[in-house]
């Protein structure tokens, strides 16, 4: 394992942690509707990627609320994890999940970054995992407090990414045609380059392809 090997669905997995509407209450560090926004990007790029999916909530029917349906959704068949830690690595149960993966790369994302995001990071950099963080899809109390635990995240060993980056990442080449219209209609949905795409349809016609000619027949 090399933190020089690029992030693919056969390599990788991702636990996406907490995005309930007590923790969103507390993000003042980015734009609410960026973190709502990167998450989807996220979730739908491992759904369309296969890529193993861990999800899991603190406190949902005492405190914090479920999981945001626009990710549940992707994952009907997927038993959300329910905690009263604050580390989701203290949990047997997100321990086994993360484990069935059979996977030692893992992108994690999740409100709040200094501690949801944080506290397993730490703790699965000492049991031997790769750890990369989409900071973009994350949040905290404040900037400050998002910065310098991304800081310290950082020089414990975790990579860190953002939720652009993990789609370009996975789909690596635009001829890629299975992934390609998904990875398009991602774009579309979350973020400022979709405008593009939706003129470059508009232009040239809906053959319009960033994987060439071929690639769009």
């Amino acid at each position: 394992m090399s933190k020089l090997e690029m992030l693919t669905p056969d390599n990788s997995a991702i636990a996406l942690i907490d995005y309930q509407p007590a923790m969103y209450q507390g993000v003042q560090s980015h734009d609410r509707l960026v973190v709502f926004n990167n998450i989807q990007i996220l979730a739908k790029a491992a759904k369309l990627f296969k890529i193993p999916t861990v999800l899991t909530t603190v406190a949902k029917d005492s405190f914090s609320g479920p999981f945001m349906p626009e990710v549940t959704g992707l994952f009907p068949n997927h038993d959300i994890i329910d905690r009263t830690s604050m580390n989701s690595w203290l949990d047997a149960n997100f321990r086994k999940a993360v484990a069935a993966t059979g996977r030692k790369k893992f992108v994690i994302a999740g409100l709040w970054t200094e501690a949801c995001v944080m506290f397993p990071t730490l703790d699965m950099l000492k049991e031997g995992f790769e750890i990369y963080i989409p900071a973009d899809a994350c949040g905290d109390l404040s900037m400050e407090a998002h910065n310098r635990s991304m800081e310290r995240a950082i020089q414990a060993g975790a990579i860190p990414i953002t939720s652009a980056q993990y789609v370009f990442e996975l789909q690596q080449d635009w001829a890629r045609s299975e992934t390609y219209e998904g990875v398009m209609d991602i774009l579309r949905a979350h973020s400022p380059y979709g405008i593009q795409v939706r003129f470059s349809k508009w232009a040239l016609g809906e053959h319009a392809s960033e994987g060439g000619a071929q690639a769009a027949e």
